[in-house]
């Protein structure tokens, strides 16, 4: 796999090359927009392309299931379609959570009704946590259902329909909207991170064991990249309304059609090519497929002693992900609130932050394949909190450059490897349902971890330095925990129930 990617990639790195220099005098973000569009171009050609003889090395075997079937070949365009999904939806995490509508709900939306910006930042975080807490109480029963099914894909066309369309409807918010706000971002959470679930859930069914972590990083990098795309859009497109006269009010809602747009333009990929390779289960008792889906996590649960590391890894992972989640939803907020950035020089560094995450994500995949996921995770966690140390005593903007990459490269890479180890610890044929329980392990922390610092930052009457450096702690406390989990005898589990 390994001489085949780089060939298949080569153009896709020349294409870079020459793009850099073709744009060596043009600003910032046309230069970031122009080469996005010149590497997925590329990297279009190159994975739709059929397989050569060297190709043939990245098509999974066919392997047998318990009815005795043989799973389709996997071509490199369909891994290309499931990347693309990661491509799609990370503008809306980069541009709604991350970079432009958190900014503005604090600082316009809610800014005037809150009176203060603790209460405004309160008032997101609780946003963030009733998302979540939706997510958490739906993703294992509706990932069982989908499993038992096997409609994945219909439910992600859902999902993904749902999150643009909620996203658009940001669009109308503005000043004082305080409660269409609050729901239409549930709505869109809500969406987005269920279809985060349902195709991570097809993983297992793309990547042999020993590929996992490498197409999982290679997903998680495009996604990155995706992310730099439609920032950068709005980013040209919030230099031309500011140079106008225009105030955030007027120009945000632009930019949430943006991140609609390019969503469902860019998730068509995945539609077309990724293919449903699950087989529908009949029922084996009445009451439908909700009792269905009910059952089998409770059959799963019942039987954790059979995926003992696969447990340990979720509680692992809930842990160091309200770290991840507390950076993401608040890392502009934090750099407006705390070191005066604008929202120009936010979406610009964050833009730059994408870049990092990317390579870190592809790289760590990399090494996850050589060295072990559980060893690359611990470096990433170690890399997290130095990051966030540094960032509590950091006073000038150019260290908080230094804080913001290193932040980069342990972002994507710790959440690709999260997700990789999920993929090696599941059993092919519950592949939806361990993804739904990874998505719950995540939306716990995604409830926990922006609640803890928004209270931190309201009862310390807005110290966001205290809040940011007892962020750091979960990812101390996930390093312990991820000591208990034995990588090898996981991988053994998942075959010996597939």
């Amino acid at each position: 796999m390994e001489y085949c990617r780089s060939n298949a990639l080569q153009p896709v790195l020349q294409s870079s090359e020459k793009a850099v220099h073709a744009r060596g005098t043009a600003g910032p973000p046309v230069v970031l927009t122009g080469l996005v569009f010149d590497i997925c171009s590329d990297a279009f050609c190159a994975f739709s392309a059929k397989p050569t003889p060297c190709d043939i090395s990245m098509v999974i075997k066919g392997i047998s299931g318990k009815n005795g079937r043989s799973r389709p070949l996997v071509r490199q365009r369909e891994i290309f379609a499931w990347a693309m999904y990661d491509f799609a939806n990370s503008g809306y995490t980069t541009v709604v959570l991350t970079a432009v509508f958190n900014a503005y709900f604090v600082g316009v939306v809610a800014g005037g009704v809150a009176h203060t910006g603790a209460k405004a930042t309160l008032l997101w975080t609780v946003a963030m946590a009733l998302t979540n807490l939706l997510v958490l109480l739906s993703a294992p029963s509706l990932g069982a259902i989908a499993d038992h099914l096997a409609r994945k894909k219909s439910f992600l066309l859902i999902t993904t329909i749902g999150c643009a369309a909620a996203t658009a409807g940001l669009g109308w918010v503005g000043p004082g909207d305080v409660a269409l706000a609050m729901v239409l971002v549930i709505v869109s959470g809500f969406m987005f991170a269920t279809g985060e679930d349902l195709v991570a859930a097809f993983l297992p069914e793309i990547a042999r064991q020993k590929d996992m972590g490498r197409v999982s990083g290679y997903g998680w990098a495009l996604g990155y990249l995706g992310g730099v795309l439609v920032l950068g859009l709005c980013l040209a497109y919030i230099a031309r309304a500011r140079a106008l006269g225009q105030d955030a009010a007027r120009y945000v809602p632009a930019t949430m059609w943006i991140t609609a747009a390019v969503f469902v333009v860019a998730s068509a990929p995945t539609f077309i090519w990724l293919r449903e390779r699950a087989i529908p289960q009949p029922l084996l008792a009445e009451g439908g497929y909700l009792r269905a889906g009910f059952g089998r996590i409770r059959h799963t649960l019942c039987h954790a002693r059979e995926f003992r590391d696969l447990f340990r890894f979720l509680a692992t992972l809930a842990v160091y992900y309200c770290g991840i989640n507390s950076v993401i939803v608040l890392a502009a907020v934090y750099a407006q609130e705390v070191m005066g950035f604008g929202v120009e020089e936010i979406i610009g560094m964050i833009l730059v932050v994408n870049l990092t995450a990317a390579a870190g994500a592809f790289g760590f995949g990399l090494l996850q394949d050589r060295a072990g996921s559980v060893f690359t995770l611990a470096l990433t966690l170690i890399l997290w909190i130095g990051a966030l140390v540094l960032a509590y005593f950091t006073e000038s903007r150019m260290a908080f450059w230094v804080v913001a990459n290193m932040i980069g490269l342990a972002l994507g890479s710790s959440q690709s490897a999260g997700r990789a180890l999920i993929g090696l610890f599941s059993p092919p044929d519950r592949a939806a349902e361990f993804f739904g329980l990874w998505g719950l392990a995540g939306k716990l922390a995604a409830v926990i971890g922006p609640l803890t610092y928004g209270a931190v930052t309201y009862l310390s009457r807005g110290n966001q330095r205290l809040a940011m450096l007892c962020t750091a702690g979960f990812f101390l406390v996930g390093l312990a925990l991820l000591t208990t989990v034995d990588e090898r005898a996981g991988r053994a589990a998942a075959l010996a129930a597939s």
